[in-house]
């Protein structure tokens, strides 16, 4: 590792850091998108003694506080994810309130929301995440229960896609979905035994994506609430799709469906 002036010769980690705090940020790709996206306020940097291509995240942190630190430390920092020899410190990630994010938002005509019902695997909702943030959706809104936490192991999955795109946490879903009508959205379920094809929607209007979760996809009452249920069309013995998989085959979708609107 790079020697520099921002690194303490021991490292001086506080017995609480183990606790895995809101801000905690593990992995190569989500540290340096931290560093760069400045959204929110970093703290400190622990990195591993003598590790190699670290330059980008060094530069990106600036006159940040490194601290270099043993392997054992690190583990200790990250017990559940791996650290790829580098953890960051940082303000929690901003989180809007679904019912002030969507009254209070302008919208372009071609907003895609991706709206979360009950994922709860962390790579799952990090991997649907970083499909949303590549292919331009305006936000992805997630429940305040039974959703996956905002976890490093989540943040890993997503490459620092969170720090990107507004995550926007709703009390009831449904509300949710209803609102976004209000405001001129129309709101499309992925669902295997939806009449229509991704191929055959017009997917170029405003439109609120609704993925549901692993096990039973949407519930009840958030499928009521869909204006459309599409499925995607598949071929073969596999009859079945992981959610972040059809995730990002629908959003895609929306990108090209934009891309050709005059």
């Amino acid at each position: 590792m790079p020697k520099g002036d921002r690194r303490r010769r021991k490292p001086a980690i506080e017995p609480s850091a183990v606790s895995h705090p809101p801000g905690r940020v593990v992995g190569r790709i989500p540290v340096l998108e931290c560093l760069r996206a400045r959204r929110r306020k970093p703290r400190r940097l622990y990195v591993l003694n003598g590790a190699k291509g670290l330059e980008p995240i060094l530069d990106a942190a600036e006159s940040l506080l490194v601290e270099p630190c043993s392997r054992t430390d690190l583990d200790a920092l990250s017990p559940d994810t791996p650290h790829q020899s580098v953890v960051l410190d940082a303000e929690p990630l901003p989180i809007h309130s679904a019912d002030n994010w969507i009254r209070d938002t302008e919208f372009p005509v071609d907003a895609v929301v991706v709206i979360l019902d009950e994922i709860a695997d962390p790579h799952n909702f990090g991997a649907i995440i970083r499909s949303a943030a590549a292919c331009g959706a305006f936000g992805v809104v997630f429940g305040k229960h039974r959703s996956a936490p905002l976890s490093p192991a989540a943040m890993k999955s997503a490459a620092g896609a969170m720090e990107y795109i507004p995550l926007v946490q709703a009390t009831n879903m449904v509300r949710a979905i209803e609102s976004l009508k209000e405001a001129g959205f129309w709101v499309a379920g992925l669902d295997a035994d939806g009449p229509q094809t991704i191929w055959d929607a017009d997917l170029g209007a405003q439109m609120g994506l609704v993925v549901g979760s692993e096990g039973r996809g949407m519930r009840r009452l958030v499928r009521e609430a869909c204006d459309l249920h599409l499925r995607i069309p598949l071929q073969g013995p596999i009859t079945s799709l992981n959610a972040s998989v059809s995730a990002a085959i629908a959003l895609a979708e929306c990108l090209r469906q934009r891309r050709q609107t005059p």
